[in-house]
């Protein structure tokens, strides 16, 4: 594997994408832990991110992870080291990081009466549900579930699968994936998932039954996975980043002008409702493409700051929606303008991210809790790892 800075900048940014994200929810007319001052236009250039981001997410999280493998000793040390990585700060946030989003949104939502610490104490571990809320939970931190589990079916599938096969398999992707096929097939799958198969559904996040996030995320973490395998491919990019972009805008004026159209519908008519999940899995995946392209073709370089960013990015993830929750909170007797609130948001959360990840990055203990390595470990320039390989 050589390696691709571009891909580190990515994953940098759509963190930074999905903090801005979650506190937009804040204010869209969607289900979200706690309202502020809600306006349904708001929900238009959400989704200039909104088809994407997760995606994107697990395509950089396979590519990570096939850095990952390659250094490891086998399948079981991989897996070892991906589960302690992963679960760590998945049980650690779900411990005591997470417990005031379900508490802010009882009190706001559902006129629940107990004070914090009691429900952290009491109710937050009843592992039942409270107004319609499963408890204790995962919030947002689904996510590193999903990823931990996605990693270990694709163990499994390694461990099982003759080494010549998996040469083959990679030699396959590269036929496949290494022109305008590394554009049109994914983009295709994408659109059969959201327009065909599961036109209208929403995801779960539990797990068991969530067949509309299974059908989008696996794939792309495989596909990141076999893309760290084929240089061709993010040539392919790089050469077709530029028309991709032209079809996610198009995918994207689509999807938010039937939004316009039909606001705050649950159900779109027809035929608006299968152009809008069709025009989804097009901006899906071309704004991918896109961003991909041109992260390998203007930002696969290194820069001093690199290495904190992409050990920041984890911790940051972790902390980012309990402090948009709860500042949320703080903020709704004071009745503020809504561009007001938006700016205390996302100034306070940074802080607090920044605040969480600098402070628990210097406690030896706390480290592994928040996803970093127990021992601090300074790449190099000269170190010859992929930069994505956190």
């Amino acid at each position: 594997m050589q390696r691709h800075y571009g891909l580190d900048w990515l994953r940098i940014g759509a963190f930074a994408i999905l903090i801005l994200y979650h506190i937009g929810m804040v204010f869209v007319p969607w289900p979200f832990h706690v309202k502020l001052a809600v306006e349904q236009w708001v929900a238009v250039p959400m989704m200039l991110s909104n088809p994407w981001r997760l995606s994107l997410l697990f395509v950089v999280s396979g590519y990570a992870s096939r850095a990952l493998f390659l250094r490891s000793v086998g399948p079981l040390a991989f897996a070892g080291n991906r589960s302690a990585r992963l679960l760590v700060p998945l049980i650690f946030g779900m411990l005591v990081i997470i417990p005031p989003q379900p508490w802010v949104e009882l009190v706001t939502q559902h006129g629940y009466r107990v004070g914090f610490f009691a429900f952290w104490t009491g109710d937050y571990f009843r592992f039942g549900k409270l107004a319609g809320i499963d408890l204790p939970t995962w919030n947002h931190l689904w996510f590193v579930a999903y990823l931990w589990l996605y990693t270990l079916v694709l163990i499994a599938l390694l461990a099982i699968t003759p080494a010549s096969v998996r040469r083959s398999a990679q030699r396959a992707y590269r036929r496949l994936f290494g022109g305008l096929g590394a554009l049109l097939i994914p983009m295709g799958w994408l659109m059969l998932v959201s327009g065909v198969l599961f036109p209208g559904a929403r995801e779960t996040h539990a797990v068991l039954g969530d067949w509309v996030a299974h059908a989008s995320y696996f794939p792309m973490f495989v596909f990141g996975f076999a893309l760290a395998g084929s240089e061709r491919t993010l040539a392919s990019f790089a050469r077709w980043w530029k028309p991709a972009a032209v079809l996610a805008v198009l995918g994207y004026v689509a999807v938010a002008g039937i939004a316009i159209v039909f606001p705050g519908l649950r159900v779109t008519p027809r035929p608006f409702g299968t152009i809008f999940s069709l025009a989804r899995g097009v901006e899906g995946w071309m704004a991918i493409a896109a961003l991909i392209g041109a992260a390998e073709t203007f930002w696969n370089h290194d820069h001093r700051w690199r290495p904190m960013l992409t050990e920041a990015v984890f911790p940051f993830y972790l902390i980012h929606q309990t402090l948009i929750v709860v500042v949320a909170y703080w903020l709704l007797p004071l009745r503020l303008s809504g561009a007001a609130e938006f700016a205390i948001l996302v100034v306070i959360t940074v802080v607090g991210c920044a605040a969480f990840y600098l402070i628990g990055r210097r406690i030896a203990w706390l480290r592994p809790l928040i996803g970093l390595r127990v021992h601090r470990q300074a790449p190099t320039k000269s170190d010859p790892r992929p930069a994505v390989a956190s």
